[in-house]
């Protein structure tokens, strides 16, 4: 921003109007579509079809309605309906979202034509639901993604790609329609010798493996994914051969090799990630509060004990911090500026720290009713700590962190 522009007062915290009526529409879905089915799902711990089917109904659940707010001019409309999605439910949002990260892969390495041909076949629409699943972690690759195992070899006579390997914590894996792996090229040059490929409906090889019974967001699936000679043909190469190959030249060359793909997409996911985890922190401190204003103990309101109106304060100020880094890190992101101090870890780290300590709290304001599965709050906690592990623990962000502030080396 200029000084001309600070001068003139344009720096402002406000949400533009069109993503306020655009949150107080998903708010609205959240609150009577979505939260009502919460408890049901969680327990069924089964992908909920008839809430993605209401979902595309209203343009909700479309690569229409994703795409126009990963464009949305500030970089807040992203995070802003992510928020009100994950303060309905985390597993149904998940369900929701998850195959947003497959078309994050493909639309942010892909060229036109893989953009145009496979982003609309991870979401379908009304009574045609789709899915997309991005897989990168493996049985031993999760943080360490240099350790990816999964082979892409190439066959020059038919043009195809030969996928074999075993992928694991894959939302929406082996009931995807489009599913985007990541896989090796070159082992000897680890992460840098990595690539990804669309996996096409139908494809035969691919199946699901063993599917988890997780501790929270169950009403997202979640399995491991079989790639037994899968092939695909050439142009399902994200980006194309010839960009790899010039890729893997420059390598050869001692040159630099440019962003790893599977680690970009996550960089590009993490302030979404933050979101989702200020989704449920805010769920989980709106309820607290309201309970604390209506729950009498020794003839007052609990919430006028300092024990318990100390412990909303922190809360409530670590949510909105939690908004802020987000915001910081979407805004960053959508106008191109570097996270040259791991914003974007720094997002996604305070976030789901936050979320994981005030739906804890929650449950202790509540008492023995926040133990219970009467009351929701035992289900948010359960959610919020897939934030500090999935798409980059806490650990991980903060080695990123710490090498972006010091410069060094940090392992």
């Amino acid at each position: 921003m200029s000084d001309d522009e600070q001068a003139s007062g344009s720096f402002t915290l406000d949400l533009s109007d069109d993503v306020r009526q655009m949150r107080d529409w998903v708010h609205d879905f959240a609150a009577n579509v979505i939260r009502p089915a919460a408890a049901e799902w969680d327990e069924r711990e089964e992908t909920p079809w008839p809430i993605l089917e209401e979902a595309a109904k209203i343009g909700l659940y479309s690569i229409e309605f994703f795409a126009e707010q990963w464009f949305e001019a500030t970089g807040l409309g992203t995070p802003v309906a992510f928020e009100e999605i994950y303060w309905g439910d985390a597993g149904i949002g998940l369900s929701l979202t998850g195959s947003c990260l497959a078309a994050v892969a493909v639309s942010s390495n892909g060229t036109p034509e893989q953009i145009g041909e496979w982003l609309p076949q991870m979401f379908g629409g009304p009574g045609d639901v789709k899915l997309g699943a991005f897989c990168s972690s493996e049985p031993d690759a999760g943080s360490d993604v240099g350790a990816i195992r999964t082979r892409a070899v190439y066959d020059q006579a038919t043009d195809e790609w030969v996928l074999n390997g075993t992928k694991t914590w894959a939302t929406n894996g082996g009931i995807a329609d489009v599913h985007v792996v990541v896989a090796s090229v070159d082992p000897a040059l680890g992460s840098r010798g990595q690539a990804s490929f669309i996996v096409p409906p139908g494809t035969k090889g691919l199946s699901q493996g063993q599917k988890f019974r997780k501790l929270g967001i169950r009403a997202s699936h979640t399995a491991e994914v079989v790639l037994d000679d899968v092939r695909v043909p050439g142009r399902c190469l994200v980006g194309g051969k010839e960009k790899l190959d010039a890729r893997l030249a420059r390598l050869a060359e001692g040159g630099v090799a440019g962003e790893q793909a599977a680690m970009k997409t996550f960089e590009a996911s993490r302030p979404t990630v933050a979101a989702m985890a200020v989704g449920v922190a805010r769920a989980a401190v709106e309820y607290a509060t309201e309970y604390a204003t209506q729950r009498v103990q020794f003839g007052k309101q609990i919430g006028q004990n300092q024990g318990i109106a100390f412990m909303l304060a922190d809360m409530h100020a670590s949510v909105d911090a939690a908004r802020l880094l987000t915001w910081r890190a979407a805004w960053m992101a959508r106008h191109g500026h570097k996270f040259s101090r791991a914003e974007g870890s720094m997002s996604k780290l305070f976030a789901g720290e936050t979320a994981v300590r005030v739906t804890e709290q929650a449950i202790q304001i509540l008492g023995g009713n926040g133990y219970t599965r009467e009351y929701p709050v035992e289900r948010w906690h359960r959610d919020a700590k897939i934030f500090t592990i999935f798409e980059g623990t806490s650990e991980i962000q903060r080695m990123i962190i710490g090498r972006a502030v010091t410069g060094l080396d940090v392992r």
